[in-house]
């Protein structure tokens, strides 16, 4: 399998809009090349996009654990737990993303985040209901 072609026919899947289609194509490139971050990222934002948020939890956590200061990664990380309605826990990846980088989404879905655990005291999406 040539890795970078099929990386870059991924990417043209994903961006044609069909973020499943590109997680099954990914899925073997980052078991072949584990610490490829952009893969793994990439990966990360196809189940974000298809709802898988356990699955792009898990690889957006090995590329915060590999690159701390990846301030997209906690991004979309804080994003992902903020679907899920896990917002005291997309809070910190969230602030920090923010604090590396002055980015109007990251801003934004700051605010939308801390405006929820005040009103909320931190209980999930599903416990306040």
């Amino acid at each position: 399998m040539d890795l970078l072609e099929e990386y870059r026919r991924a990417t043209f899947t994903f961006e044609s809009g069909d973020p499943l289609g590109a997680a099954r194509m990914l899925e073997p490139i980052v078991e072949a090349e584990p610490h490829n971050s952009a893969v793994r990222l990439l990966l990360a934002r196809a189940y974000f996009n298809s709802a898988q948020l356990q699955r792009a939890e898990e690889q957006l956590r090995a590329l915060v654990e590999h690159d701390p200061s990846d301030h997209y990664a906690h991004h979309v990380l804080g994003r992902t737990l903020e679907r899920a309605g896990r917002f005291s826990e997309a809070l910190p990846h969230l602030r920090l993303a923010a604090a590396m980088k002055r980015h109007d989404d990251y801003d934004e879905a700051l605010r939308r985040v801390e405006a929820w655990v005040g009103k909320n005291g931190g209980r999930t999406a599903y416990a306040a209901e």
